[in-house]
């Protein structure tokens, strides 16, 4: 039977940092993001129901989403947010654990990297889930950097999700993600040899 370890945090928590340790030692990655990317590519049913709702605006003439118009329109407005979480929801869960399924028969440890795990479900999918965590004063400064946007946007971006400090509560497994490389690459491998993955 194959381990599926949920992989989550927040916005700028350094989640990708985590992954790429698991992807290192060449265990199979789930990447949500890449999955949601993928649903939604030209002709796609997904997308089909996206322009039925949000209208044909938010396509580029090529016919292919236009991402920064449909984020302008998510994140100014909950509302709108709900609505696309609901209408993707579905197509993401069947893609997301098909990947699942297909790795859990090559690899007897298949990491599921999945930002919104806990707020879309995805805890029941997995056997444990770790959290990327740092405290959200920290990650406020690292979005303001790394998206170079301001604090009020970065606090828009952090609200539409469920809080770090939450996720901290309701992980199985804590990476603290507060110092370097280093400590992280160290936090993970101890963590994989314990569980005598390597």
């Amino acid at each position: 039977m194959s381990f599926i370890l949920g992989i989550t945090g927040g916005i700028a928590t350094g989640k990708s940092t985590v992954v790429d340790v698991f992807r290192h030692y060449g265990f199979p990655v789930v990447d949500a993001d890449v999955i949601a990317r993928q649903v939604v590519e030209p002709n796609t049913p997904a997308l089909k129901k996206i322009t039925e709702i949000f209208g044909k605006d938010i396509l580029q003439t090529d016919g292919a989403l236009n991402r920064s118009k449909l984020g302008k329109l998510i994140f100014s407005n909950p509302r709108n947010k709900q609505v696309l979480d609901q209408l993707l929801a579905p197509f993401l869960q069947e893609a997301i654990i098909k990947q699942i399924e297909k790795k859990a028969k090559e690899s007897s440890l298949v990491i599921a990297d999945i930002p919104l795990l806990y707020e879309a479900g995805y805890d029941k999918d997995v056997n444990q889930v770790a959290v990327v965590y740092i405290p959200e004063d920290v990650q406020l400064q690292r979005l303001t950097k790394r998206d170079q946007i301001t604090k009020q946007e970065a606090r828009q971006k952090i609200a539409s999700q469920l809080s770090i400090e939450e996720k901290k509560q309701r992980a199985d497994i804590i990476f603290d993600n507060q110092k370097d490389l280093t400590s992280i690459f160290q936090q993970v491998t101890s963590w994989l040899k314990e569980n005598q993955f390597l």
